[in-house]
């Protein structure tokens, strides 16, 4: 069978894995919790941003390894990525600047989504026998609905996703926008990657969640940063910016230039998807994190865990969709991350843009290895125990200096699709289990008054 003919296979199951149906049980997920919590996300939108950026303390000696902060750190580094800067552009390139709303309707809905599962995850965590907490999805399901074999079932596939998204992919998009804007040789990205990463993940999550800390809320600001200067330069065009992504969010997107045009289901489903890949929510990886965190509240926890989908999807997308609609390019017919690079540097020069684009785009991957790394151990630990870390932490690390130096074609379908699969336990999980989410709600907000 040809390399062809694999990809092309890959890219027909992806389809199916991705398609409408999986789209609509996210986004209807998020909308049926949005209903039965009454609108929460957008009610404690507020304290859960002071609970999560202003207040930031807590008892260390609540059960827990990492304080919720960097808990909502490592979440945030591993859905930080290269979707924030190459999903939008793709959803843009494709579906027109209307598929910017749709990725603001995800992550309205995906807010609770992420609340929801962070609040299961920390309710129904436990310790290992290494005194460290273990929790997410694999846990809730089995614990909470005593579908140990569901539960198995996202463990496999969140393992797996772990070397694909969460590795290869990552690994090999620094090794090329490192070769590309400075000249870095493949393999010298590929020695650096695996020391910086060994380092820190051989430490566990306490070592991971120390350095996502410090570097997660450094790589924001330093891409919001760049972001602002050009939207500030141009504010004459925003509101016309604005304008173009409510219009063409319900109409169809005329071809202009390299632009092919857009009819509305597909601007919807590609401002849906790319939000969906962005984000997260839904897809079970981010209440594994959220399980590590310092406090006896599981809704304290989801409510600072819900601030995670606003942060990646309200901000850091919508400022890279209005960066990308101002300077006009998404109308040449390029896509992905040289269209983010393209925009930028339209706005701020040729040097400056590129480079703001390469760097962001490198510490945006390199802090998805990280945060990734610790979801796929806890899948693996889930399945094989405490005696398979050690090997797994080497395995890892060892993949991002291939993942660096390879050709992944087959590996960024694969990837996607085992991506996708995590979503279908996860979700049958919290619907299932949404009365007990509700009433954990109930009870903390009542305690509150």
């Amino acid at each position: 069978m040809s390399s062809e003919s694999i990809l092309s296979l890959i890219s027909e199951i992806s389809g199916i894995v991705w398609g409408i149906p999986t789209i609509v049980l996210l986004v209807g997920t998020g909308l049926w919790l949005t209903i039965k919590l009454k609108l929460f996300q957008f009610r404690k939108l507020g304290p859960s941003l002071y609970l999560a950026l202003i207040k930031r303390k807590e008892d260390s000696n609540e059960p827990g390894d990492i304080t919720h902060f960097q808990a909502l750190m490592t979440a945030l580094s591993a859905t930080v990525g290269t979707g924030n800067i190459a999903g939008v552009a793709t959803a843009i390139a494709i579906g027109g600047p209307g598929a910017l709303f749709w990725m603001w309707i995800t992550g309205l809905v995906g807010m609770i989504t992420k609340y929801a599962e962070a609040l299961l995850a920390v309710k129904y965590r436990e310790k290992d026998e290494y005194g460290n907490m273990s929790g997410g999805p694999m846990y809730y399901i089995s614990k909470g609905l005593g579908w140990k074999w569901l539960g198995k079932l996202f463990a496999i596939f969140a393992a797996i996703a772990a070397f694909g998204i969460g590795n290869t992919v990552q690994s090999n998009s620094v090794a090329h926008a490192l070769s590309s804007t400075f000249g870095i040789n493949e393999w010298v990205t590929a020695i650096v990657l695996v020391v910086a990463t060994g380092a820190v993940i051989l430490g566990g999550i306490k070592s991971i969640g120390s350095v996502t800390g410090l570097l997660v809320p450094v790589m924001i600001l330093f891409y919001i940063g760049g972001a602002l200067l050009i939207i500030i330069m141009n504010i004459n065009a925003v509101p016309e910016a604005f304008g173009l992504i409510l219009e063409q969010a319900f109409t169809p997107t005329a071809g202009a230039g390299g632009f092919l045009g857009a009819t509305v289901m597909l601007t919807i489903r590609m401002g849906v998807a790319r939000g969906v890949f962005s984000n997260e929510s839904g897809l079970g990886s981010s209440p594994i994190a959220a399980a590590a965190a310092q406090t006896k509240s599981p809704v304290a926890q989801a409510m600072v865990s819900m601030t995670q989908t606003f942060i990646d999807t309200l901000v850091v997308c919508t400022l890279t969709g209005l960066v990308i609609i101002i300077s006009g390019k998404w109308t040449e017919g390029i896509t992905g991350a040289e269209l983010t690079s393209t925009a930028f540097t339209d706005g701020m020069g040729s040097i400056l843009g590129e480079y703001i684009v390469s760097i962001g785009l490198t510490l945006f991957a390199y802090s998805t290895l990280l945060g990734w790394s610790y979801y796929g151990e806890r899948s693996v630990f889930y399945l094989a125990g405490g005696r398979a870390i050690k090997t797994y932490r080497i395995i890892f690390t060892l993949f991002v200096g291939i993942g660096a130096v390879s050709q992944l074609d087959i590996v960024w379908g694969v990837a996607d699709i085992f991506n996708g699969l995590m979503a279908f336990p996860n979700l049958i999980g919290l619907l299932a289990l949404t009365p007990v989410i509700v009433n954990e709600t109930k009870k903390y907000l009542e305690s509150q008054k």
